[in-house]
C-alpha cells in the first residue's frame, strides 16, 4: 500500500513520517451497546478523557478476520499472517484527538500477541478461534485461554442484511467507526498512541445472533441486552505507524 494521498475523510490528517505494517480486516461485526458516561469514566485509567455521542459512552465487540499482515518492503510470512481476532473497545480522547482505547484483544496468532504486547502495549490475549461462513454470513466463536486475562467467551453467528453505504459525518455510524488512532496504556501508565490510516468504512446494515457473550463482564461492564448497533464490513486495508508515548504520569516522567 502506497503513502495515503486521500485524507479528506479523516477528522486529522496522518502522520508524515513513514508507516510500518501493512494489514487487512475482513468480514468484520461492529457490535455496540451504549452505557452511561459514569460507568465508562469509572475505567478509564489518567491521561484518557471519555469520548461520548449524545451523552452516552459505546463500547464495542468486534469480530473479524486479520489477514496479510506484513512489515513495510516486506511480503507476508506464509502461516502467520492470517487469523481470527476479537476486540473489545471504547471511545476516548487525549488532548483534541480521538481515538479507540481497547479492553482487550483476543487472537491465535503468538508472534503477533507477543509483539503487540511488546510494541504497542495492547491487552493482547491467547485464545481458540474459528470463524466459518455460514450461508451469507460466518460463524465465530472465541475461548479465551490466556491466564493474563479474565476468561472470556464469543459465541455467535452474523451477517450482512443490506446495500453498501459511507456514514455521513454527524451519525452514530461515523462516529463509532471512522477513528484513525489506538491508545494503549502500559503497566507503568503511560499511554501510547499508534496511527492507522484506511479508506472510508464499506459498511452495511447487519443482524447478529449471538448464543454466548461474556467479553464485556470480562472487561468490568455490566451491559444487558442485545447490541444497539449492529454493522457489517467485507474488507478494508490498513497501515500502521509505529506507536509513541503521548502521556506519563507525573510518578514516572523524566
Amino acid at each position: 500500500m502506497a503513502a495515503p494521498a486521500d485524507v479528506a475523510h479523516r477528522a486529522f490528517p496522518p502522520p508524515t513520517r513513514p508507516w510500518v505494517l501493512a494489514q487487512s480486516w475482513r468480514d468484520l461485526l461492529f457490535a455496540h451497546w451504549s452505557v452511561p458516561a459514569a460507568d465508562m469514566r469509572a475505567l478509564l485509567p489518567p491521561g484518557l478523557a471519555l469520548d461520548t455521542f449524545d451523552g452516552r459512552a459505546w463500547v464495542g465487540v468486534v469480530p473479524f478476520l486479520m489477514a496479510g499482515v506484513r512489515f513495510r518492503f516486506l511480503p507476508p510470512v506464509p502461516g502467520t499472517t492470517t487469523f481470527p481476532e476479537l476486540n473489545v473497545r471504547t471511545y476516548v480522547t487525549v488532548g483534541e484527538t480521538p481515538g479507540v482505547l481497547f479492553f482487550s484483544l483476543d487472537a491465535t496468532n503468538r508472534p503477533a500477541i507477543a509483539a503487540a504486547r511488546a510494541w504497542f502495549g495492547l491487552p493482547y490475549f491467547r485464545a481458540g478461534m474459528s470463524q466459518r461462513a455460514d450461508g451469507a454470513g460466518f460463524a465465530y466463536r472465541s475461548e479465551r485461554r490466556d491466564p493474563r486475562g479474565a476468561p472470556a467467551v464469543f459465541e455467535g453467528r452474523y451477517a450482512p442484511t443490506g446495500d453498501l453505504f459511507l456514514a455521513g459525518r454527524g451519525s452514530l455510524e461515523h462516529w463509532l467507526t471512522e477513528r484513525y488512532c489506538l491508545f494503549a496504556v502500559t503497566p507503568d501508565g503511560r499511554v501510547r498512541r499508534g496511527d492507522v490510516h484506511h479508506a472510508p468504512w464499506p459498511l452495511q446494515p447487519a443482524e447478529a445472533d449471538v448464543a454466548r457473550n461474556t467479553m464485556l463482564d470480562a472487561a468490568g461492564l455490566e451491559v444487558s441486552g442485545p447490541p444497539e448497533s449492529l454493522l457489517f464490513a467485507r474488507r478494508i486495508d490498513v497501515i500502521t505507524w509505529a506507536p509513541r508515548t503521548v502521556y506519563r504520569p507525573v510518578a514516572s516522567a523524566r
